[in-house]
């Protein structure tokens, strides 16, 4: 794994093995949403058991995703925290090819949990505030693009992101967390295609 300055990991292929388990993938949202935890505060965000969480835990630890808080805590317990702010997948060294399961199982994971976040937000929305009500959107587009159009849609969609202040950054009291979740999915097999 190589980390940037900014907490930004890009996956190599043990930490994709590591990774990709959506219970896993669940730990490390929510140590970096809501900071340091134990194993039985997770577990029950989760709907799972400590030992669940604390096993799952130990393997994200050994694969160095999170590590222990030994600020708090006490003998009885462990306090765990997020080392990356944020993860990334490329497959500019051909990670698909080589680790075709791992691959899949994580990217797997990853949509289960935007999904969780779309139906929490779903869930809410009788009892959000209308001003919110009107920013949430759950839009779809489709385009017919060639492979450097999609890349290009892709930079400028990162290129945009980047303009807007990131969740643990300082921010305005009336600030809330806002998750954009955008997806380029090539469909290559369109059976209307000539």
């Amino acid at each position: 794994m190589t980390r940037s300055p900014e907490g930004v990991v890009v996956l190599d292929a043990k930490g994709l093995r590591a990774l990709a388990h959506p219970v896993r993938v669940q730990l490390v949202d929510l140590l970096r949403k809501h900071g340091p935890s134990t194993a039985t505060r997770l577990a029950e965000r989760l709907g799972a058991n400590s030992g669940t969480a604390s096993y799952h835990l130990r393997r994200l630890a050994a694969a160095g995703f999170v590590e222990e808080d030994t600020e708090r805590g006490n003998a009885r317990e462990r306090w765990w925290r997020s080392v990356h702010r944020s993860t990334r997948l490329t497959d500019e060294d051909g990670l698909t090819e080589r680790e075709p399961e791992a691959v899949l199982a994580y990217m797997q994971s990853v949509a289960a949990l935007y999904n969780l976040r779309v139906q929490k937000a779903l869930n809410e929305l009788q009892t959000m505030p209308k001003p919110w009500r009107r920013v949430l959107d759950l839009s779809s587009h489709a385009f017919r693009l060639t492979l450097e159009e999609a890349e290009q849609l892709r930079e400028d969609l990162v290129e945009l992101v980047e303009r807007y202040r990131r969740d643990g950054e300082e921010a305005p009291p009336d600030a809330v967390r806002v998750y954009l979740m955008p997806h380029v999915l090539p469909e290559l097999d369109d059976p209307e295609e000539p």
